[in-house]
């Protein structure tokens, strides 16, 4: 069997489109936000129910069910199956990524990274965002396979993120010679900074006098592309910051 795990529902329409064989895992979870670590998978899953419904007033039984149970399928897979992770560079998610090979780490199964090849550096951030079908097409023929030894690099990644150990994230991406994890560095360093730094780049966007949330999120997405933030993330920021 074949699996595609997606980085998000906005992806699915244009990858039905690709003629792409394999069923679709679709990843809906923000790990980069609220409780991630836990004693058990069970504890996890739990803890993260209940901060979604709290922030967004979601069901605790509808995230079991479209979250929990689409990101559960991963470990079910057999040694024979193939799993492709179509993610993207930017620390929102690569966190939804390592913690995905975290799942896989024991299976055996056969994978994949899919990229967003084809833009220029200065984009990097914007991954699948626009991608034609004939673009996910294209960047599904050119997948790279992650050997054993880059599934468990992943895990360690996973691992260092959850206990908040910025120090070890830094050394894994500082020694990392694989090229499975582009721009490694650069997301180990968001992460080291992560509670502080994307606060501090609003307040000093609206120092300038900004007041228009489009133009601000825009000015953000610009400074801090690496975090791979979206409006409601920027909004919970800058909610964070009141009238301040």
């Amino acid at each position: 069997m074949i699996f595609h795990v997606l980085p998000g529902d906005a992806q699915v329409e244009e990858f039905s489109k690709a003629d792409i064989p394999g069923k679709i895992i679709v990843c809906r979870e923000a790990l980069i936000y609220g409780p991630i670590d836990a004693a058990d998978l069970d504890q996890f899953w739990n803890e993260r129910a209940r901060f979604i419904v709290g922030e967004y007033g979601e069901d605790e039984i509808a995230y079991h069910d479209n979250v929990a149970g689409e990101l559960a399928k991963l470990l079910e897979v057999e040694p024979e199956d193939e799993v492709s992770l179509w993610f993207e560079y930017e620390l929102f998610c690569s966190v939804n990524m390592w913690f995905c090979l975290s799942l896989l780490r024991e299976t055996e199964a056969t994978v994949y990274r899919v990229e967003p090849l084809g833009r220029d550096v200065e984009m990097r951030w914007d991954g699948f965002g626009g991608f034609t079908a004939d673009e996910m097409k294209a960047a599904y023929a050119l997948r790279t396979h992650l050997s054993c030894e880059e599934v468990e690099l992943g895990a360690k990644l996973w691992n260092a993120y959850r206990l908040k150990d910025a120090a070890a994230l830094k050394q894994i991406a500082a020694n990392c010679e694989t090229d499975c994890f582009p721009y490694l560095n650069e997301v180990a360093a968001a992460a080291a900074g992560e509670d502080i730094r994307p606060i501090e780049m609003l307040k000093e966007i609206r120092a300038g006098g900004e007041k228009d949330f489009n133009r601000i999120f825009m000015e953000f997405k610009r400074r801090a592309g690496v975090y791979g933030y979206g409006d409601l993330q920027v909004k919970r920021l800058l909610d964070q910051l009141g009238s301040s």
